[in-house]
């Protein structure tokens, strides 16, 4: 039997009692940053809820400022009491205040945890095979080691925004008709990922253990300016053309709720490595969404990962590298086999020689102004549908100096 919320939520609500994903807020009658989790329209107030005896945490430290210390001690064991308190006919909320719960509407959503690192993957396979074939048409579309490791680059933790947060189109330099020249991104573009934050910290963890070090997964939106991308990647890698912003959703979905959703890894060949072998690899059942201004330009999946969250965090431990609660993993761009299931700009205007269609005008690439939405969201047969919310951003022109 599927259980009920007493809090009102609609069909098709991306947080029903089945999620519980958690947040961090603020409203306009108490500014100070307190952990919640979203119900509906609604969000329970840890810190309220805490502070009443209802919920026992640690201190008062884990309801407030960010979800670090609650990720620290395990999101798990909060959200089944959550889970408890809001199942239809439990009145232990019944004294406080609007029984701890605030509007949505009424919150400011923020950043939900303090990155500490942050690293992006490449990790799928129609992805880079579409890169390579535009950058590298001579050559075989994936480079000799792409199917025995996940490829990544580490990113800048402090560009990490929120959903909501404005982006300024980069500068930079990139190639010009008679040498390098500097200046605002021509090619501007989206990123269509999703990512994992570290709970307990660990070093060389084995593929077997990794979800036992992760607390959750966000949307991500790992902006992009490719001319200043092209110019500088070569030898080392992405640095200016992706370091300038990255936006994340403000809520932080459970392993635990993700896990009925779970579901076997496309076969992987040839066989990993023994450090990147699971028992039963597998990844998550997650459909996602790109619109820009209002209209959608792709659909695609968490399931076109050619390697799963668990080999990413154990292939970037497997060399002694510890990680920290609050690091941040994304999948890299998540494309798919067909045309509208490709996750960036750069391959659905096939870098910029095809442009789409955006309601009545064209693009490919990104315009000021342009407003652009993720969204990700798990359904399966006799489950109920969960969600991420929204990562979205607008763009802003370059201000002048």
């Amino acid at each position: 039997m599927r259980l009920r919320s007493w809090v009102p939520v609609v069909d098709g609500s991306d947080f029903p009692l089945a999620n519980l994903p958690f947040g961090v807020f603020r409203t306009a009658n108490d500014e100070e940053a307190r952990v919640g989790v979203a119900i509906g329209e609604h969000i329970l107030d840890l810190d309220a809820v805490h502070r009443s005896g209802v919920i026992r945490l640690p201190s008062d430290g884990h309801a407030r400022g960010s979800l670090n210390r609650l990720l620290a001690g395990g999101l798990a064991p909060v959200r089944r009491r959550v889970s408890e308190l809001l199942t239809d006919g439990n009145e232990e909320l019944a004294a406080l205040p609007r029984r701890g719960l605030v509007e949505q509407g009424d919150a400011e959503l923020l950043l939900p945890f303090e990155v500490a690192d942050f690293v992006d993957f490449y990790a799928s396979e129609h992805h880079a095979s579409n890169v390579g074939r535009m950058f590298r048409p001579d050559d075989p579309p994936l480079l000799p080691n792409w199917k025995h490791l996940p490829v990544g680059y580490h990113g800048r933790s402090g560009t990490v925004t929120v959903s909501g947060t404005d982006i300024t189109r980069p500068s930079g330099q990139r190639r010009g008709p008679d040498g390098p020249v500097f200046g605002p991104t021509t090619r501007l573009d989206l990123e269509l990922e999703m990512g994992f934050v570290t709970s307990r910290p660990g070093s060389l963890i084995a593929p077997d253990d990794a979800e036992t070090h992760l607390g959750g997964a966000v949307l991500v939106n790992d902006w992009s300016a490719r001319d200043i991308q092209a110019w500088e990647y070569q030898p080392l890698g992405p640095f200016l053309g992706k370091s300038f912003a990255t936006s994340i959703s403000p809520w932080v979905v459970t392993i635990e709720a993700l896990s009925p959703y779970r579901i076997p890894l496309a076969p992987q060949d040839p066989e990993p490595l023994p450090h990147l072998r699971q028992t039963n690899p597998s990844t998550y059942d997650v459909s996602l969404e790109v619109e820009i201004n209002g209209h959608a330009v792709a659909r695609s999946n968490l399931a076109h990962s050619y390697w799963s969250p668990a080999q990413q965090l154990a292939h970037a431990t497997s060399n002694g590298a510890a990680t920290r609660t609050g690091d941040l993993w994304a999948t890299g761009t998540l494309s798919g086999p067909t045309p509208d299931s490709l996750g960036s700009l750069l391959e659905l205007s096939w870098n910029g020689t095809s442009p789409i269609a955006v309601g009545d005008q064209n693009r490919t690439f990104l315009e000021d102004g342009d407003h652009v939405r993720l969204r990700g969201w798990c359904e399966r047969d006799g489950l109920p549908r969960i969600g991420f919310g929204i990562c979205e951003g607008t763009i802003r022109a370059k201000e002048q100096p």
